[in-house]
């Protein structure tokens, strides 16, 4: 894991990442718009970020001493409104996080599928020796409830109508089941 680490990025330069493919869209890229989407969600996150004290006092309960390791692509949906809010939280709280691109080496997150899928993102919670104490991902819980009842009958619930829902469970959650469910995790 320590090698991946080594390989990671702050924040700053995966929005730098994102931000770039915004200015500068590569032609034909099939994932242009998502970069754009992905950039307007991430500032939305960012702005409306709150540590909430709770959340601190819960984590610093575990007295946790390891890292964190975000797998993550920035044109990613579910990245884009939890990256920031996990990111910013845990390294308020003195916890080092970093996010590694699945993208450029997928053999990080083949170590953690999904039900057999590269779904992201990924969290792994790193041991002070680098080893994985827990995994958590790709959405909190109840954005697996509203993709299980997508999956169930998308013709009652439409992709367009579970796209929506979950951004607007996103917009108004701000990151907190995330947070929530990863110290539960501890």
């Amino acid at each position: 894991m320590k090698n991946y680490w080594d390989q990671s990025i702050t924040f700053q330069d995966y929005f730098a990442i994102a931000e770039n493919r915004v200015n500068n869209p590569i032609p034909g890229d099939e994932k242009q718009d998502y970069y754009n989407l992905g950039v307007q969600r991430m500032n939305r996150t960012t702005k409306t970020f709150k540590m909430e004290d709770d959340l601190v006092e819960a984590f610093k309960a575990k007295k946790f001493n390891g890292k964190v390791l975000i797998i993550s692509e920035p044109w990613c949906g579910d990245a884009s409104a939890t990256v920031p809010a996990l990111y910013t939280f845990f390294n308020n709280c003195g916890t080092e996080a970093r996010i590694f691109l699945r993208d450029k080496d997928t053999s990080l997150i083949d170590q953690f599928l999904t039900d057999g899928t590269q779904s992201i993102p990924k969290v792994l919670v790193l041991n002070e020796d680098f080893s994985v104490k827990t995994t958590w991902g790709p959405r909190p819980q109840y954005g697996l409830e509203l993709l299980k009842k997508f999956k169930e009958n998308p013709e009652t619930y439409p992709r367009e109508e579970f796209y929506n829902d979950l951004q607007v469970y996103y917009a108004k959650n701000r990151g907190r089941d995330a947070i929530q469910e990863i110290i539960n995790l501890l």
